[in-house]
């Protein structure tokens, strides 16, 4: 019906393993194309299995090309996948695909269809083949005007990605602010940007620390506003004592080389996912009865 080198050809265009291609095989009669898709299904379902599981390892990747620039993370389950060649080929697929075709959301890099597959479709056979669950967290797509410069950074191979848009001035200084924006993580580029709500929530604690002070309401409504001055130097990339140079703020760095900040993304790897505490041993044991 078919012969040992159909089931390596099988193997070599799905990456599944023999024994799967082999039932593929047999299950189709020995029709290659129908075993292909018989082996997608198949994989689709042990995709599903892992979508309850926690992937907060991962990789940031940053693509820059002419006037675009694009940052992303994508996760797994464990930072020993995150290392490997098939993930981190797939994370760079996904960066060049998005700045080439001009991909702006997750939605739309997730639909986008490249040779007759979906990227999610993809995605899926990926997280078939590695065993672990694959996810597309996020992405920006950044574009700049020809006065404006990328400063990109990536730190401890790819776990935090910063990506700055500066005006006026040059590449190197671009890329100082982008280690800055990798290492201080501010939340915000000055004082305008940073939420209404995150202010009020802000002046709400310091309020109460100050009541809690024995200090009078007057004094403490006073206090608040010194307080909150501490805070925005805190969270705010323009304020904030720069990591090259003390002396002077990351606003003042930049406007002495002329320049301005126009914008900051920071990407951490699995930064606001919860993530599950396994016991070691119970862990191994179940994946032996799975086994079974």
């Amino acid at each position: 019906m078919f012969k040992a080198s159909d089931v390596k050809e099988l193997r070599d265009k799905t990456g599944a393993g023999m024994l799967d291609c082999k039932k593929a095989l047999e299950a189709c009669n020995g029709n290659m194309s129908e075993a292909v898709d018989w082996l997608r299904e198949k994989g689709i379902s042990k995709a599903a299995k892992k979508e309850s599981r926690v992937a907060a390892e991962g990789l940031c990747k940053i693509e820059v090309k002419d006037n675009k620039a694009v940052i992303l993370e994508v996760n797994s389950e464990t930072d020993f996948v995150a290392k490997n060649e098939e993930f981190t080929n797939f994370v760079d697929y996904l960066a060049t695909t998005i700045i080439n075709n001009d991909l702006k959301t997750r939605e739309d890099v997730l639909a986008f269809l490249d040779n007759g597959e979906t990227v999610e479709a993809k995605l899926v056979s990926l997280t078939a083949k590695i065993g672990e669950k694959i996810s597309f967290r996020r992405c920006e797509l950044v574009e700049k005007n020809d006065s404006e410069v990328f400063g990109s950074y990536l730190h401890m191979g790819g776990k935090i990605g910063a990506l700055v848009v500066l005006d006026n001035t040059t590449e190197e200084v671009a890329k100082d602010v982008a280690m800055h924006v990798a290492a201080m993580a501010p939340v915000c580029v000055n004082r305008d940007n940073v939420p209404s709500e995150l202010v009020e929530h802000e002046s709400k604690v310091i309020k109460e620390q100050v009541m809690n002070e024995g200090k009078p309401l007057d004094i403490a409504e006073k206090m608040v506003t010194g307080r909150l001055n501490k805070f925005y130097k805190e969270i705010c990339l323009e304020e904030q004592a720069f990591i090259k140079d003390s002396n002077v703020t990351v606003g003042a760095y930049v406007k002495q080389n002329g320049g301005s900040i126009v914008s900051m993304i920071r990407y951490a790897v699995g930064e606001g996912i919860e993530k599950k505490e396994e016991n070691f041993a119970d862990e191994v044991m179940s994946q032996i009865n799975a086994a079974k």
